[in-house]
């Protein structure tokens, strides 16, 4: 057998090992994040329905940093949320009790200081809305897209959650 053959043959037994289905397991790793999280979301919704689904994305960055090994405390966490789609109604004391779950989700992390929710005062006008309208917990600025400019000019990383109507099950399709 010549060399190149061996070679080859050594390559093909090689990559096997690693083919799917194999015995080996993925690995958990601990990213050493920062001490510190700068992140301002943009919510942009086509439908107020999905605030609930935008949330979760705050949940899935808060809740992992506050646990171990991170143990983030609150003060090191500072998120800010630009509000500017359909998800404004949600905030709106009218709409209170359609929409009390996303409410208070929001207010819990205004409260615990690591979120702060801001409406865009344009979309806000386009809405008929005006500061007696919404929640006592929420910041109404001059412009989303201002806002958003501001805070990534700051720092902060940039986040637009993608809100996907869901069509099949986790079952259908694991």
């Amino acid at each position: 057998m010549g060399m190149a053959k061996l070679l080859l043959l050594v390559a093909l037994l090689g990559s096997s090992l690693s083919m799917p289905g194999m015995a080996a397991s993925a690995k958990f790793v601990t990213t050493p994040y920062n001490d510190e999280q700068k992140v301002v979301f943009d919510f942009y919704l086509d439908d107020p329905k999905k605030i609930n689904s935008a949330l979760y994305w705050l949940k899935a960055l808060i809740d992992p940093l506050m646990a171990a090994p991170y143990n983030t405390a609150p003060d090191d966490i500072d998120i800010k949320v630009v509000v500017h789609g359909t998800e404004m109604v949600t905030l709106a004391k009218h709409n209170y009790s359609q929409y009390e779950r996303a409410v208070e989700r929001m207010r819990y992390y205004s409260e615990l200081g690591v979120a702060e929710f801001k409406i865009c005062n344009i979309a806000a006008n386009d809405y008929g809305y005006s500061l007696k309208d919404f929640q006592d917990f929420v910041q109404v600025v001059p412009s989303a897209i201002a806002e958003l400019a501001h805070w990534q000019n700051n720092g902060y990383v940039l986040i637009t959650p993608q809100i996907q109507e869901k069509i099949y099950s986790i079952d259908e399709i694991r």
